[in-house]
This record gives structure tokens, sequence and C-alpha cells, in this order.
């Protein structure tokens, strides 16, 4: 059913919520993952326009991708990799498009109306521009577990 799942991951906590989720659902089903995570700090919104070099946020952004990686393939996985820059929705999208993904895994933080205002919401902006289906997981905050796979 989902041969291609595009995972977006936030280099951080709400990750060891999805995680999990993810690779079951892959495991069962048979499905590849792309790791995705948008780099969206000045240098990467700028890198192409100014021709700057990677910034340690990119290098940093680029090792965590790696480490979870290679954890998912250890476990028989078949894993793919890409560090986008600039606007996390837009990427995202567009990183679904040119792999040709059939489900887009997120993790969804719980604001309300007020926080999605100030802080946007990337969730949103995804699903009200795509056709692709969308499996929300809600972040364990600060409760979750480090990332496993078993």
């Amino acid at each position: 059913m989902y041969k291609k799942i595009l995972v977006a991951l936030e280099n951080g906590r709400a990750d060891d919520t999805l995680l999990p989720h993810i690779a079951e659902l892959a495991r069962r089903l048979g499905s590849e993952l792309l790791l995705v995570h948008v780099a969206d700090g000045f240098a990467a919104r700028n890198f192409t326009q100014l021709k700057l070099a990677e910034s340690d946020e990119m290098k940093s952004d680029r090792a965590y991708l790696a480490g979870v990686a290679e954890r998912l393939k250890a476990t028989g996985l078949a894993v793919s990799t890409e560090l986008a820059l600039g606007n996390p929705p837009t990427e995202i999208l567009r990183s679904a498009q040119a792999q040709a993904c059939d489900l887009i895994a997120m993790t969804s933080h719980g604001h309300k109306l007020v926080g999605d205002f100030f802080l946007g919401s990337t969730i949103d902006k995804v699903r009200h521009n795509t056709a692709i289906p969308i499996l929300v997981v809600r972040s364990g905050g600060a409760t979750s577990a480090p990332f496993s796979v078993e």
C-alpha cells in the first residue's frame, strides 16, 4: 500500500515518538523510508543564492539523519535521507513529490490556535497543499523515551 514513506524529522525529541511508529509500519508493509529534515536557518535559506559554506547547523542535521538512518537500516529497513534547505512545508512537499512518496509522516506538538499563529503549523501548510496521505503522530514531549528500534 505505502511503498515509500517520507518521514519529516525535526532533529529533536518529537522524532523519538514518530520513529517507532513509522519503523513498525514500514516493517509490516515492506515500505522504503525517506528521512527528510529541513534546515531552515539563515545559511540554509540562503545557501544557494549567496554561495555560503555549510553551517554547523547543517552539518549537525546531516550527521543526525545519517545516525537515524543507520539505526533503522540495522533493523533491516530500506532507508534513504535528504537534508533539504529552506522553508519546511515547501521542502517537505517538494521532496514528497520528487521522490514519489505515497505517505508523509510527521509529528504534531498539539499547539492550539494561538500557538499555531505564532509558531506556524508545518502540518497545516503541508496538509492543505498535497493529495498525499499524511500520518500525524502526537509528540510525547518531555515524556518521550529516546528513539530505539527493536
